[in-house]
């Protein structure tokens, strides 16, 4: 079947999003989509086609790190689980806040954002918004089938994330601590669970 007008196949997709993330990770938001193109050995045209424009490109790179964050949420039993599945969420946000790219992407969005407001903006509701959303729809799920007894979901959701990432994130940023050890990440993950379970979990 012949693909629409700015459709790209899968692999190819995941080439340029690899690249973005790479070169404006390192390079800042100001950073050539030139060389992004480079990298994924498309044209930047192509590029252009398929995201429209450097903030859609940067709402697809971090739309891909949310599903990851959020697929312990949807994974085959998460909802009966409910304990297990904020754990496996909580380790994988805290594995991608933690890892190289991830913190330079978020430094470079911090120090772009005076200049280039729309980028940032896209940046947060494709990332940290919409992360809190899913798992705040996750915990108003599981109340409603009395697993849970969370009365804002926003706010615990954003309570849960607090937890989990603590003063790690600034840290990373500042370059004051080293990435964790996985099984430092999977501690806190758990103990994060367990202890939201305990403030919400139903009476």
């Amino acid at each position: 079947m012949p693909r629409i007008v700015g459709q790209i196949d899968l692999a190819k997709s995941q080439a340029i999003l690899d690249a973005a993330a790479e070169v404006l990770g390192t390079g800042g938001l100001s950073a050539p989509m030139d060389e992004i193109a480079r990298r994924a050995c498309v044209s930047k045209q192509t590029i252009y086609n398929h995201y429209g424009s450097k903030a859609g490109l940067i709402r697809a790179i971090v739309d891909r790190r949310v599903e990851e964050i959020a697929a312990p949420l949807l994974a085959p039993g998460a909802q009966d689980h409910p304990q297990e599945a904020l754990a496996g969420f909580g380790r994988v946000m805290l594995e991608l806040v933690l890892r190289p790219l991830g913190r330079s992407m978020l430094k470079m969005t911090v120090q772009a954002a005076d200049e280039m407001p729309d980028l940032a903006r896209a940046f947060y509701e494709a990332g940290p918004k919409t992360s809190r959303r899913r798992l705040a729809e996750f915990l108003r799920q599981e109340t409603l089938a009395g697993r849970l007894a969370v009365d804002d979901p926003d706010q615990a959701a954003d309570f849960f994330a607090g937890m989990v990432i603590g003063v790690r994130q600034i840290a990373g940023l500042l370059g004051v601590e080293q990435a964790a050890e996985p099984e430092v990440i999977e501690q806190v993950a758990q103990e994060a669970a367990r202890r939201f379970m305990r403030a919400y979990g139903p009476d």
